[in-house]
């Protein structure tokens, strides 16, 4: 017991520590929650003993694939249409010339055996997803003419990629490809199985969240968890590739229109956060930092190679055609971070192959660390340098669970006896997609709602909801600037004028739904009812 207190107390407190650097600093925490594992593990201070490659590649794919699926169930495909084009021939078309000139200068320079050469710049060939969101929603960093959709595309859909070539150059080394033609198959197989796969599961998918009502609140949750992991089984099994499979249903699911959609957003997106905190703390507890001195030089070398020859030449060579400007080029080539998912494959690599003549795993772990720590820091100060930040502009546009505040009203539903919602607590009601409900006039009293708040027969219910030509409620914003008289105040202090009532309060892109120990804020958008 003593002992559990102990580490749980070490936790918590290391956890506040690494939040707090992250803030000040400016380096992404999922960086350093791999410290975290290395302080963990063998070489660390607590010398937790974890070796079992076998173990972590089955715990580090079912964490991949959860964030894979969310990669595409968190798109805003309406805002990544535009670039989606481009994005793509990045994804895989980018992602082969940078594996193939990695692996060619790993086999000049470094004097590397040319298949395992290929197969270090196949394992690293991808840019990191879990990084990149990480980075562009924790700064709020919006980036001009669409170049964040187009960095989410292409880090969310790039792994397919990078997967399939580390399988052929696997296969090759080990002798289990053995011909043009079985290449060929393979790349068939992993590609249009993996479509028809996606098809399938997406459709049966969507056809049930659709028509199916859920009787227990949560199970339409569970579903599409089962659901993304049955995209990566059925493909896997008929030869396809899984990461492929999962990354288009969630790209389909996340852009149809059905039940809670919002609510399944939120949700993965706090399954994939503490899946990228457990992927990348387990990464860590895998490994031995007195290795990593052995092969620092090695990694600084393959990642001065990938940065500042491959990927320039990947971005190069594809961008310009499009007439994409040099300074968004510059910025795309600085974003290449390599993280999480290169890892995995590496493990991937030491479970399948024994003949691989030098460490790759603390290799591509340092690799992860240097790019992960430099790029990531700095990306936010590039992209203001380049002047490619966009100040007018939220980067949570980009994804699924946003939802604009112009194109939503305050909505006035008077509820008489014979209403169905009546007797019945908030949770328990089915409301319209994209709705809450911000307060309740009761008698001559207002109330805050919670999920367990009963409705009662003559309420009037406020919503927050998609515009209609139903209903109009009088609503006026107030911005608090340095010198407005509400700054730094409790909403139970003002003096409101009679029947005004504040019903919300935009902040930092995000809505909070006020009460009275509410603290108004420089830079917030008050919304009243008058």
């Amino acid at each position: 017991m003593n002992t559990s207190i102990l580490l749980s107390s070490i936790i918590i407190i290391l956890c506040i520590i690494v939040s707090k650097i992250s803030v000040k600093v400016g380096v992404p925490s999922l960086l350093l929650f791999l410290v975290l594992g290395m302080i963990f593990g063998s070489d660390g201070l607590l010398k937790i003993e974890f070796n079992d490659y076998q173990i972590a590649e089955q715990l580090c794919t079912i964490t991949l694939i959860f964030i894979m699926f969310y990669g595409g169930f968190g798109t805003n495909w309406k805002a990544a249409k535009p670039v989606a084009c481009k994005a793509f021939i990045m994804s895989f078309l980018g992602t082969f010339i940078t594996s193939i000139v990695t692996g060619a200068l790993c086999y000049f320079i470094l004097k590397f055996e040319l298949l395992e050469s290929l197969l270090i710049g196949s394992v690293i060939g991808s840019t990191d997803a879990a990084s990149v969101f990480s980075i562009l929603r924790s700064r709020n960093l919006n980036l001009k003419d669409g170049l964040a959709s187009f960095l989410e595309l292409e880090s969310g859909s790039n792994d397919p990629m990078s997967y399939m070539l580390t399988v052929i150059f696997l296969g090759l080394l080990g002798k289990t490809l053995t011909s043009p033609l079985s290449i060929i198959y393979m790349v068939f197989a992993q590609v249009v199985f993996a479509l028809l796969a996606a098809l399938v599961v997406s459709f049966l998918s969507y056809n049930m969240l659709k028509r199916f009502r859920f009787s227990v609140n949560g199970l339409d949750t569970i579903f599409v968890l089962a659901i993304a992991l049955l995209a990566y089984s059925l493909s896997s099994v008929v030869g396809g590739n899984g990461y492929l499979t999962v990354y288009i249903v969630g790209i389909v699911l996340g852009n149809s229109d059905i039940k809670n959609k919002v609510t399944l957003v939120h949700f993965f997106d706090g399954v994939t956060g503490l899946m990228q905190m457990v992927l990348f703390f387990l990464l860590g507890l895998l490994s031995f930092p007195s290795r990593i001195f052995n092969v620092a030089p090695t990694a600084i070398y393959v990642a001065l190679f990938i940065t500042f020859a491959a990927r320039p030449i990947a971005v190069f060579a594809i961008l310009t055609p499009f007439k994409v400007t040099f300074r968004k080029q510059l910025l795309v080539m600085w974003a290449g971070l390599r993280g999480a998912a290169s890892i995995v494959f590496a493990i991937f690599v030491i479970v399948n192959s024994n003949s691989i003549s030098y460490d790759i795993f603390h290799i591509v772990f340092f690799l992860a660390i240097i790019s992960v720590l430099i790029q990531g820091t700095f990306l936010p100060i590039i992209a203001k340098k380049l002047d490619l930040v966009d100040s007018d502009e939220n980067v949570l546009k980009t994804f699924n669970d946003y939802v604009d505040d112009s194109d939503m009203e305050l909505i006035q539903v008077k509820i008489p006896s014979s209403h169905h919602w009546v007797g019945r607590p908030i949770m328990e009601i089915e409301l319209p997609e994209n709705s809450i409900i911000v307060t309740i006039e009761r008698g001559e009293g207002t109330i805050i709602p919670n999920g367990k708040t009963v409705i009662e027969n003559g309420d009037i219910v406020i919503l927050n909801a998609k515009k209609t030509k139903y209903y109009d409620i009088s609503l006026r914003e107030i911005h608090i600037n340095h010198h407005h008289p509400w700054k730094d105040k409790e909403l139970k202090d003002l003096n409101l004028p009679k029947n005004n009532l504040i019903v919300m309060i935009k902040r930092e892109g995000g809505t909070i739904i006020p009460r009275g120990n509410t603290a108004i804020k420089y830079r917030d958008i008050v919304l009243i009812k008058e």
